[in-house]
């Protein structure tokens, strides 16, 4: 069976603003509910809406970023449905002037590099929360808390042709807007949402057949958005095969991913955009958006992910998989940058370092490297004993484990501790002396051809030194005195 996947997304970001959309609510997450509400976010009647300044340099900055078209005017429409969490019956967006157009991003896959075309971004407010109780009671409840909540609404072409490929998507819209500083992409706490939309075409008998277009929803990690999409290809696959519904038949549907039964379930059909009723928000004006505030925005917008990569790459020589990790995060990249600044030294060393004993550390914490309690300076400073043969690799990490526990400076924990590497050619002999005296059998192994020999008395080498002796001198000591023998 000959067939195309066909992907489009539709990628919430929510706007890290200090105030919500329309009014000056502050715009948080979580709280108690209802605790952050006021006339014109909780929809009673006669409040009026203001549009927040912030919300519009937001936009225009992720649309930048995303190589979008700023036009000359936008305007706000009503969205209307009925939902509970949504008091005033309506949700304010943009229909037919989106504050962005026509822009890209280029993803990369195992199959290669691709640019995938993006529809528009457009500005709209969040609905409330509604929550279930579980107590067998039947009762629900509404926070309104979320309601006006900034959101960016960024929509692509169907370019996208497999559930790789949307990740891939989705991954690298949510580090433009972690990077450009517009949102804090948190999945968990809802800062980013994505609903997919996908359908087969399937090649039978020289013509192309179109399945029915499913909405997916739910989908609140990378992991479910690559499971859902998998998923729905074998499930649409599946249909046609016994069916053979298309497009025109069945229309467009709406289907929920449900993680743990790992599969979708229908939800209703899929609206059209004339059910909504879209109509001018007769409240706020349309806003004329100034050349000179686009170019000043474009100026200062930040080096991007895929920039900053291709620097670390070029210019620092560090490998393609360090350069990726090191930009997963602005908070990662930052660290990095402030651990080599004025280093002068090779940067690979402070880079490794940083991705294996930090991050281990941040990860055994669960907390964000902007939280790690040693700065970027002190890591440098570590690294520079290490390149001064002032202390060892196996000295490095214990005075680093120190400096987890207890906090200080490098420097001084290595001098205060003793733990100065031993340079001294005749103290090194002289446990190498004492080390031969005491194996003799692996000396005899040694001598009998048995390489692996040499590195047993190397390691007590290093027990007997406590760590100090310079490897790389004692190792060629320990040679020489071995080949005498």
């Amino acid at each position: 069976m000959k067939y195309d996947v066909i992907i489009g997304c539709e990628v919430h970001v929510q706007l890290l603003t200090n105030t919500k959309a329309f009014c000056s609510c502050e715009n948080r997450f979580g709280g108690k509910p209802n605790s952050r509400i006021c006339p014109v976010c909780s929809g009673l009647p006669g409040a009026l809406p203001v549009t927040n300044q912030s919300i519009i340099e937001y936009a225009i900055r992720a649309g930048l970023a995303i190589h979008c078209r700023i036009p000359e005017i936008t305007k706000f429409d009503r969205k209307n449905y009925i939902y509970p969490d949504l008091p005033k019956g309506y949700q304010i967006s943009q229909f037919d002037m989106p504050i962005c157009e026509h822009g890209y991003l280029d993803v990369t896959t195992s199959q290669g590099t691709k640019r995938i075309r993006i529809l528009r971004a457009h500005l709209e407010e969040d609905a409330g929360k509604n929550t279930h109780s579980e107590d067998g009671s039947g009762l629900s409840f509404v926070d309104l808390n979320r309601c006006g909540t900034p959101l960016l609404e960024i929509v692509s072409e169907p370019d996208i042709r497999s559930p790789e490929e949307a990740v891939a998507y989705v991954q690298g819209l949510k580090e433009i807007m972690e990077f450009t500083g517009v949102s804090d992409c948190n999945m968990e706490e809802g800062s980013l949402r994505c609903d997919a939309n996908i359908n087969l075409w399937i090649y039978e008998d020289d013509r192309k057949y179109a399945t029915p277009i499913v909405e997916l929803k739910n989908m609140n990690s990378f992991k479910s958005i690559r499971s859902a999409l998998d998923y729905e290809v074998i499930r649409q696959k599946e249909e046609w095969e016994e069916k053979h519904i298309t497009l025109d038949q069945k229309g467009k549907l709406t289907r929920g991913w449900h993680d743990k039964s790992g599969t979708t379930v229908l939800q209703r059909h899929k609206e059209e955009a004339a059910e909504y009723r879209y109509f001018p928000e007769p409240d706020l004006r349309p806003i004329k958006i100034p050349k000179e505030l686009i170019e000043s925005i474009g100026r200062n917008l930040p080096e991007l992910p895929e920039q900053k990569r291709k620097r670390y790459r070029e210019t620092l020589g560090l490998s393609v998989e360090n350069a990726e990790k090191l930009t997963s995060s602005p908070e990662l990249a930052s660290y990095f940058e402030k651990a080599i600044d004025g280093y002068g030294g090779d940067v690979k060393k402070i880079a490794n370092w940083i991705l294996t004993e930090v991050m281990a550390v941040v990860n055994d914490k669960k907390i964000n490297i902007k939280d790690f309690a040693i700065e970027a300076t002190k890591v440098q400073a570590l690294i520079k004993l290490l390149d001064n043969d002032v202390i060892s690799g196996k000295i490095a990490k214990t005075v680093f484990t120190e400096m987890v526990e207890k906090g200080g400076d490098p420097d001084q924990i290595v001098k205060n501790s003793g733990l100065v590497q031993v340079t001294d050619q005749g103290e090194i002999e002289n446990v190498i002396d004492q080390v031969l005296k005491d194996n003799p059998k692996s000396v005899e192994d040694y001598k009998a051809g048995k390489a692996q020999a040499q590195g047993f008395l190397m390691g007590q080498v290093m027990k007997l030194s406590k760590g100090k002796a310079n490897p790389k001198m004692a190792s060629q000591l320990l040679k020489q005195k071995l080949d005498a023998l």
